[in-house]
C-alpha cells in the first residue's frame, strides 16, 4: 500500500516552512497549506460541474508531491523555471520521487504522475480549481504574514499582487462566495485554524505537526489504501475527503487528547454530544445547502450520532455494513470507516516514530506508539501493524536512534 519512503517525503513537508524570508508570528509549514488547499478544492469543486473529484484528488497528490521535492524553489521562481524548463525540472522530480513510489497500484500511480507532469491538459478544469484552492491557502497564510511585514518596502507590492490574483479565478462560483467573504469563507477560515492547533501538545516534537496537516496524511494514507483494495471511484471519494475533514469540528472543540476523553466516565459522551451541536450550529449552516446530507454523511452524522470511523453505505438511507467490498460500486456511497481509522492510527504511529528518530524520545511518546501499535491490525488483507514495524524499522536505523528493539 505505501512504504517509508513516501511517508518520509509526505510527513518532510511538516518541516518547510512556508513565507520564511519574512517575520511571522507563527510558524507556517507546507504540510498545513496543502491541507488547506484542499478542503477548499473541495467546496470550491462541489459548486462546479462536471468535476472529477478522483482527478482532483490525484492532481492534488501529484503536486504535493512535486512541491516536496522542489522546495527550495520560491514559487515564483519556480513558475518561471517551469515556462522554459519544465521537461528538465519535471524529470528531476520523477527521478528523485520514482523508488519510492514506483511499486504503489502495481505502478500505475506512478505513470499517471509522469503524465500528468509531462501533459498540463490532463485534469484541465481539476488543475484550475486546484491552483484557485492554492492561491486562496497562500491568501489565508500571507493574511498573517502582512500583520508582521507592514514595515518592510516590498510587502505593499506583494500585497497587491496577492490581491490582483484573485481576478484570474473569479468565473469559479466558489472563489466569489469566499473573496465576498459568504458563509463559505467562514469554512475556510475555520479549517485554517487548525494550523494552530498541534498534535500531541503535551509532549515536544520534531517536526510539530498540527491538527490540519494530521487531517492531510490521514487523508493520503486513505487514498493508498483505497488503490490497494481497487476501491470503486466513489468509495475511494468518500474515503479521502472522509479522512480530510475527520478532525474539523476540533477547530470548535479543540483537540482533546483519548486519555483524557476517556478519564472520566461519561466524559467522552459529552463531548460527542457537544461536538454534534457545534457542527449542527456554526459549521452546517455556513455550508451550501445543496452539500448538507453528503458533507453530514463524510463527517459521520447520523441518527443523532456522530461516528465517521465505521463502515457505512448510503443509498436510500445510511446503513452500517460488516463487509465494504461487498458493496464496492459508486451506487452505495460506501466509506471504509474502519480502514480510514486503522490510517489515523498509523499517521499517529509516523508522527511519534519520526519524532523519536530525530532523537526526542519522551515517555509519553514511546508508550504511545506502543499503545497505538496494539491497535493496528489487518482490514480487507491490508496489515497496517506490519506496515507500522516497517516505518518503524526503517526510521529506527537511519543513523538517528535504534528503537525498533522497543517492540521486539
Amino acid at each position: 500500500m505505501i512504504n517509508p519512503r513516501i511517508i518520509d517525503y509526505i510527513f518532510s513537508s511538516a518541516s518547510i516552512q512556508r513565507w520564511n524570508d519574512y517575520p511571522r508570528m507563527v510558524e507556517l509549514v507546507e504540510l498545513d497549506k496543502q491541507a488547506h488547499k484542499f478542503i477548499i478544492a473541495y467546496f470550491i469543486a462541489k459548486l462546479e460541474k462536471d468535476i472529477d473529484f478522483t482527478h482532483l484528488i490525484e492532481a492534488g497528490i501529484f503536486e504535493f508531491l512535486r512541491r516536496v521535492v522542489v522546495t527550495d524553489i520560491r514559487p515564483d521562481v519556480f513558475r518561471k523555471a517551469l515556462q522554459k524548463k519544465s521537461k528538465e525540472i519535471n524529470s528531476w522530480v520523477i527521478s528523485k520521487l520514482a523508488p519510492s513510489i514506483k511499486d504503489i497500484d502495481n505502478g500505475n500511480f506512478l505513470q499517471k504522475f509522469e503524465e500528468y507532469l509531462s501533459n498540463p491538459e490532463m485534469y484541465k478544469k481539476e488543475r484550475f480549481i486546484l491552483k484557485a484552492a492554492s492561491y486562496l491557502a497562500t491568501k489565508w497564510e500571507f493574511s498573517i504574514v502582512y500583520q508582521t511585514s507592514q514595515f518592510l518596502n516590498d510587502i505593499e507590492n506583494v500585497k497587491k499582487s496577492v490581491d490582483e490574483e484573485l481576478e484570474d479565478y473569479y468565473e469559479l462560483i466558489g472563489v466569489r462566495k469566499i473573496a465576498l467573504n459568504k458563509k463559505l469563507a467562514k469554512i475556510i477560515d475555520l479549517s485554517g485554524r487548525l494550523r494552530f492547533q498541534k498534535r500531541w501538545a503535551q509532549t515536544p516534537r520534531i517536526p510539530e505537526t498540527s491538527v490540519l496537516g494530521h487531517m492531510l496524511t490521514v487523508a493520503i494514507f486513505g487514498y493508498f489504501f483505497s488503490l490497494e483494495v481497487n476501491a470503486c471511484d466513489k468509495r475511494l471519494q468518500n474515503n479521502f475527503f472522509t479522512a480530510l475533514f475527520h478532525d474539523l469540528p476540533e477547530a470548535l472543540t479543540r483537540d482533546i487528547i483519548t486519555p483524557v476523553k476517556y478519564c472520566v466516565d461519561e466524559l467522552s459522551d459529552i463531548i460527542a454530544e457537544y461536538e454534534i451541536e457545534k457542527i449542527q450550529d456554526d459549521i452546517l449552516p455556513n455550508i451550501p445547502e445543496i452539500l448538507h446530507d453528503e458533507f453530514s454523511y463524510i463527517l459521520g452524522l447520523y441518527d443523532g450520532i456522530k461516528e465517521e470511523f465505521q463502515n457505512k453505505i448510503y443509498e436510500d438511507k445510511i446503513q452500517i455494513v460488516e463487509d465494504v467490498s461487498k458493496y464496492n460500486a459508486n451506487k452505495y456511497n460506501a466509506i471504509d470507516g474502519l480502514a480510514l481509522k486503522q490510517c489515523d492510527k498509523l499517521s499517529a504511529f509516523v508522527e511519534a516514530s519520526l519524532s523519536i528518530s530525530h532523537g526526542i524520545k519522551s515517555k509519553e511518546l514511546i508508550s504511545g506508539k506502543k499503545e497505538i501499535l496494539k491497535g493496528l491490525k489487518t482490514v480487507q488483507g491490508v496489515d497496517f501493524k506490519a506496515i507500522a514495524t516497517q516505518i518503524d524499522y526503517e526510521f529506527g536505523t537511519t543513523g538517528q536512534t535504534q528503537v525498533r528493539m522497543e517492540f521486539d
